[in-house]
């Protein structure tokens, strides 16, 4: 089967797509990228790329397609707006010229925000007369509204309408988790092409990892009680919530907290951590991907916190796969699905989105357990990914779809 996988962010963008793409490509699907040039999350084009013109790699043993696009720039809404735009304009100038003669079963999006960047897939899929399948992993306008990124109701009710024109158009409407389902059916007559399928996360088995084959960062990490954040630092995170929780814990002088990643809010949160006088803390900007493993290994405790929002309740963070996978105990500062992930796989505690207390107070009980309690934990964790988010039983039950859906088309 050949499939074309539609997304704005590919590698060297450090996206769960990556291992998906490489996965279909591993059991037998014939895979092609179409993605823009990759500026993610540093916000200017990577060396070797440039923003224009159409540019053509290999990637591990399949075709990667880069239309122009925009960078989106440092901490500059508006350059994230124009970033946004000028890969849904390059998608429907270039798209067509660059996959000119080619033929694909079904083209596959990888729905992250913005979720109109699918538009000029709908197009194109049609212009190949291919089924279109879209994965979900943010639910617009909603996530709009979560971030505070927008306010206007008449840019809000227009996404909304180029939302509802984009599910009308796909043949199947797949969602990383149950909780987008109910915003979803409001955009859709479709409501039987609506289903379930979750985001999933490499097996790498955390005992081929050991601090002294880990980063220099790693090796930090295991020098103390440590709670590790990684990913985006952004609105959405509720870093704040951390730093609140960490000037709590500042007696405790065997625990601290580890930010790994980058953002729109890091330099915010590196001041707050500045001005708190907060040794406890440690923000270590980006990391090669290949590091988080070991990172992951050394760390005591792995941190989720998100914002108290309805949207942001109804979503599964991608990271939390991953997390789980690595077999230690977790802590979801959230409320909603990606809490209820942890309590049904008995991984960590929970506490409620925003709340530093509860925080302070889950990481204390984590920190007075006895260490196989914590074990244990970890287990349960990793467990209940074997059994639901690995990555090739999950690629598997997508081929399985695709096929399904080429077969109605």
């Amino acid at each position: 089967m050949k499939v074309l996988i539609w997304t704005q962010y590919f590698w060297p963008e450090n996206f769960h797509i990556n291992a998906v793409a490489r996965s279909l490509h591993e059991q037998g699907m014939e895979v092609t990228i179409l993605t823009g040039k990759p500026n993610y999350p540093e916000g200017k084009i990577f060396e070797g790329y440039k923003a224009t013109g159409i540019q053509q790699e290999e990637y591990s043993g399949f075709e990667v397609i880069r239309i122009p696009l925009r960078q989106r720039g440092k901490n500059s809404g508006k350059g994230m707006v124009l970033n946004y735009l000028s890969f849904i304009a390059s998608g429907y100038l270039f798209a067509p010229y660059a996959l000119r003669g080619r033929k694909f079963d079904v083209v596959f999006v990888y729905g992250l925000s913005p979720l109109l960047q699918a538009l000029p897939a709908v197009y194109l899929a049609w212009l190949k007369r291919a089924p279109l399948v879209l994965w979900v992993q943010d639910i617009w306008p909603d996530s709009l509204v979560a971030t505070g990124f927008i306010k206007n109701k008449w840019i809000l009710g227009s996404v909304a309408l180029a939302v509802r024109y984009i599910y009308r158009y796909s043949d199947s409407i797949l969602i990383q988790c149950e909780g987008f389902r109910a915003s979803i059916e409001l955009l859709t007559s479709k409501k039987d092409s609506i289903r379930y399928f979750p985001n999933s996360a490499e097996d790498t088995p955390p005992e081929l990892f050991t601090t002294s084959q880990g980063s220099r960062i790693a090796n930090a990490v295991a020098q103390a009680f440590s709670i590790v954040f990684a990913g985006n630092i952004g609105t959405a995170q509720s870093c704040e919530t951390i730093i609140e929780a960490a000037k709590l814990l500042k007696p405790f002088e065997n625990i601290k907290f580890y930010l790994v990643g980058n953002g729109s809010m890091a330099k915010c949160i590196s001041k707050s951590v500045e001005d708190g006088g907060l040794d406890n803390v440690v923000m270590t900007g980006q990391v090669p991907p290949e590091d988080m493993a070991s990172i992951y290994a050394s760390a005591s405790v792995l941190l989720l916190t998100l914002r108290d929002e309805p949207t942001l309740s109804a979503t599964i963070p991608s990271k939390l796969q991953s997390y789980l996978a690595s077999g230690k105990p977790v802590i979801a500062s959230s409320n909603g699905e990606s809490a209820n992930v942890v309590i049904k796989a008995n991984a960590g505690l929970t506490c409620q989105a925003g709340d530093a207390s509860a925080l302070a107070e889950a990481v204390i009980k984590l920190y007075e357990m006895q260490p196989e309690e914590r074990v244990r934990l970890g287990e349960n964790g990793r467990e209940y990914f074997k059994a639901h988010y690995q990555l090739q039983n999950r690629v598997a039950e997508l081929i399985t779809h695709l096929d399904d859906v080429v077969a109605r088309h």
